[in-house]
């Protein structure tokens, strides 16, 4: 398959090599290789670049190989896999899966997983603050270093939003640390990171270029419209939503984007020039490529399928025609599931009799033969169903460690569902204009094709609008962080959990000797604890270091 090369792709390598940083025990201080002086290496733009890739990749797995933690907040494992942690996935190694303990009442300060997002996050952070500190020696045009700056600035205060979101207060580090200042460094309040993220994208929105003025050779860096979309996602969550309103509409009005017509091919590495892809984590075959086959591809076709949607996901789908599912609704077909359905719960999910590619992809527990047989020992599903998405079974690279396939980060589709969002918590008007312009613009495109919203009452259409949500943006790391930001965390994140329904098997997995009405495969149990799980705890490493931060 041709793949164009973008700059950000070609630099990948050099980038980190040229902007490789020393380590020591603290992530907020860091400074580059001594090999690379600054006297000798901000000399032209062709270098300024090579720093600028080293930000843009910060320590997202540059080898040939899986990734078995979160290199970043845009890695495969930093982004999708935060899925585990909500109501959409569970996690094929189990409950004391590192993500599964984010909600499932286990969540400590010694967990491992916060450790890795806190240190990737410092670690990028303090290369931005770097690259800021000395891109102005660089004999370049003003316009390109401006440019240049905004760039590092977006990413920088993109990071920032993510900490904000889950730590809520954490340093706020904008310049290059001694060692000294890094270990004493004390907590900004939430208010003063939101404050910094907004003021940032708010000023790099308009020195970015649109989407439009993006040349083909420089697709992955950051756009007017990816600056904004950030922005839009941190005034929803500050329920700033007059202001979300602005932000969202800035976007639509700029008319650079569009709805593609494909849902499959946004996620399978065939269509990664798409301009409904706002943003996304760039990656090349052999020269920067991630292992996210090898993770998630289903056991019969040499995966490790880690990832397995949850009964829960499959369940939110409707049908063709708009209605919710039912397991009474005559349309259900337990050997078939996505029959009769919403098309996307196909494009996502893969479930028991579906083809992958020339394999069959058998997951009923009595199927002992099947490599995907659905048990708790095989390292295949533990719920029934699988991951379809970001799965391309027509991959023809050979080892699923090496696939260049791109990562989606920030979607069209999205905007225009938060664009409606904001609207309706805002307590503005809710017409069929707006409706067909938003939530019915997604759910009309050309391989989807559902039924069109008419619902402008507000309590209706907030239930449909966050089902649209789940369903269209499933398994894309974001559900996680809105259930969060909705306040039902606590109420979603409680109770018992299943998978895909066996009406008639033997090998049922049950909990105790609760039977499940609809026979469907018991999972696990979560326990989210209110008032105490919404805001991670700082790595306990990192407060014994500085007992500021505790």
């Amino acid at each position: 398959m041709y793949r164009r090369i973008s700059t950000i792709k070609i630099f990948a390598l050099l980038g980190v090599l040229a902007f490789a940083v020393s380590a020591c025990n603290k992530e907020l201080n860091k400074s580059p290789l001594a090999s690379f002086s600054s006297d000798v290496f901000w000399t032209s733009e062709q270098n300024a670049l090579l720093a600028l890739t080293g930000v843009y990749r910060s320590n997202i797995q540059m080898q040939k190989t899986a990734e078995f933690s979160p290199t970043d907040w845009w890695s495969y494992h930093g982004l999708l896999y935060l899925e585990f942690a909500s109501d959409n996935a569970y996690d094929r190694r189990g409950d004391n899966s590192v993500v599964n303990r984010l909600s499932n009442g286990t969540m400590t300060a010694d967990l491992g997983i916060l450790g890795n997002f806190w240190e990737a996050s410092y670690l990028r952070i303090g290369r931005a603050n770097f690259f800021l500190e000395n891109l102005g020696k660089t004999p370049v045009a003003e316009a390109k270093l401006k440019r240049m700056e905004a760039e590092a600035r977006f990413i920088r205060a993109c990071t920032y939003f993510y900490m904000s979101q889950y730590w809520k207060d954490v340093p706020l580090v904008t310049s290059t640390l001694t060692l000294e200042e890094a270990n004493t460094v004390s907590k900004a309040p939430q208010a003063e990171v939101v404050k910094f993220v907004e003021d940032e994208l708010t000023a790099v929105a308009a020195i970015l270029p649109r989407a439009k003025d993006l040349p083909a050779a420089e697709r992955g860096r950051a756009t007017q419209q990816a600056a904004l979309a950030f922005l839009g996602r941190l005034q929803l969550a500050e329920q700033k939503f007059t202001e979300a309103v602005a932000t969202y509409k800035t976007i639509v009005d700029l008319n650079d984007n569009a709805i593609d017509p494909n849902y499959e091919s946004l996620f399978n590495g065939t269509n990664e020039a798409s301009n409904e892809i706002i943003f996304a984590t760039q990656y090349l075959q052999d020269l920067a490529p991630n292992g996210m086959l090898q993770h998630n591809y289903p056991a019969i076709a040499g995966g490790w399928h880690l990832y397995c949607p949850l009964g829960s996901l499959v369940e939110s789908y409707e049908f063709t025609d708009g209605t919710p599912f039912s397991f009474n609704d005559p349309r259900y077909n337990p050997a078939d599931v996505a029959q009769d359905r919403d098309p996307r719960l196909g494009y996502t999910v893969l479930y028991n009799n579906a083809q992958f590619g020339r394999f069959p992809y058998i997951t009923h527990p009595d199927s002992t033969s099947s490599r995907d047989q659905l048990t708790t020992t095989k390292q295949g599903t533990r719920t029934g169903f699988g991951l379809r998405k970001y799965n391309y079974d027509a991959f023809a690279g050979g080892d699923l460690q090496n696939s260049g396939i791109d990562l989606p980060i920030i979607r069209y589709a999205e905007v225009l569902l938060s664009y409606l969002e904001a609207k309706l918590e805002a307590g503005e008007a809710i017409d069929q204009a707006l409706l067909d312009a938003t939530i019915n613009k997604v759910r009309s495109r050309a391989g989807v094709n559902m039924p069109t919203v008419t619902a402008t009452d507000a309590a209706a259409l907030r239930t449909i609008l966050r089902r649209e949500r789940r369903n269209e943006l499933a398994l894309e790391g974001l559900r996680y962080w809105d259930l969060l930001r909705w306040g039902i965390a606590a109420q979603v994140l409680s109770g018992d959990f299943y998978g895909a329904a066996f009406p008639t098997a033997v090998n049922l997995r049950k909990k105790g000797n609760i039977v499940d009405p609809a026979r469907r495969w018991y999972v696990t149990s979560k326990a989210f604890r209110a008032g105490m799980d919404e805001k991670w705890p700082v790595p306990q490493r990192e407060v014994n270091i500085n007992p500021k931060l505790q």
